[in-house]
């Protein structure tokens, strides 16, 4: 066993603190990572402070690694010794449900095993990128191509880059397409910068007209202040995907109009307290849909990467030591960050 220093929750009361777990000696098809950077996703608040109920304690987080091989097993081909690598929101799945063949190991029918807290379906808990190292099967290892300079700013996005190139994939952003972002923040601001390197006409939908500029910064052709209800109305019936990052329950209806015949919204956040349903009459009459994605597969996910390293794609970050990580939650919870925050796992001694 390898010893691993890192950062836990105790319960859903309890602030994170330091915390020694065993990680296993790799095996045959084991890649070893040493974690440099570890981003800080609102699903890591939402479970150490049992918000989903189904949290696994001790609880640690993170799912947005980004480090350096420093061991591999026998049988293991595509990764070496000195090699830059990430691992995701997932380290396993059952390899043989359709979702699976088809490399949508996300939707594995008998549910993925997540980096922290365990498998969807129930099982050991597992623990997350808040730690100094972490042993994860080759089949689920990324290659990491962006600059060594870049690292911190590439951790988010193996949670909020997939999570946003993956709906925009699917539903066809880009050229010649009109798509709505709602909401600039962690997933939001990737959301942006992804659907204007896919080509897209993109327009963000804010309720803070303080985001105009740095929306328009991050890759927006427009803003909208969506408070304003005159702003909201002249974009009815115009946009052909909307994707929808706001995980705090609001009412859907005022952009589910927005949509074209045709048109599809996206959800992507995940509120604690469900949306109020919206209603039927805004789904009928333009044969729109109300939809929703998760992250993506493993093929996916590496595309992704591939995809933001050629078009030179980051996530916009504040770096901070791993002590400071309870006042991060706090701050994330005010929306006090631009926009992602990553830990430097250096500050892990």
């Amino acid at each position: 066993m390898i010893k691993s220093k890192a950062y836990a929750a105790q319960s859903p009361t309890s602030r994170l603190s330091p915390f020694e777990l065993n990680r296993r000696s790799p095996g045959p098809d084991d890649v070893q990572i040493e974690i440099l950077y570890c981003g800080v996703c609102h699903s890591d608040l939402h479970t150490v402070r049992g918000e989903w109920h189904n949290t696994l304690y001790p609880s640690v987080p993170g799912h947005e690694i980004v480090g350096r091989v420093v061991a591999v097993g026998d049988k293991v081909h595509h990764f070496k010794v000195g090699d830059l690598a990430g691992v995701g929101c997932m380290i396993d799945s059952c390899g043989h449900c359709q979702s699976c063949d088809e490399g949508e190991e996300q939707y594995c029918e008998n549910g993925f095993t997540g980096t922290y807290n365990g498998p969807v379906f129930g099982g050991e808990n597992t623990y997350g990128g808040y730690s100094q190292t972490i042993v994860v099967r080759e089949s689920f290892v990324l290659h990491i191509r962006h600059a060594e300079k870049d690292l911190a700013s590439v951790a988010p996005l193996l949670c909020a880059g997939i999570t946003t190139y993956s709906p925009l994939k699917h539903w066809g952003a880009g050229p010649g397409k009109k798509v709505g972002v709602v909401g600039l923040g962690g997933l939001g601001h990737m959301g942006v910068k992804i659907a204007h390197a896919m080509g897209a006409h993109v327009v963000l939908f804010t309720t803070s007209a303080s985001k105009i500029e740095d929306g328009k910064r991050l890759g927006a052709d427009e803003v909208c202040v969506s408070t304003d209800p005159e702003q909201m109305a002249s974009y009815a019936n115009q946009i052909d995907f909307i994707l929808n990052t706001v995980a705090a329950s609001h009412n859907l209806d005022a952009y589910l109009q927005l949509l074209k015949l045709n048109g599809t919204m996206t959800l992507v956040g995940a509120p604690a307290e469900p949306h109020p349903s919206p209603a039927v009459f805004n789904l009928i009459f333009r044969r729109r849909q109300l939809a929703g994605s998760l992250i993506g597969g493993i093929r996916e996910t590496q595309e992704m990467l591939d995809f933001c390293a050629q078009h030179q794609l980051v996530s916009d970050i504040e770096t901070i030591p791993i002590d400071y990580i309870n006042t991060a939650y706090e701050r994330m919870l005010k929306s006090d960050v631009k926009y992602r925050f990553v830990i430097d796992m250096a500050s892990l001694t």
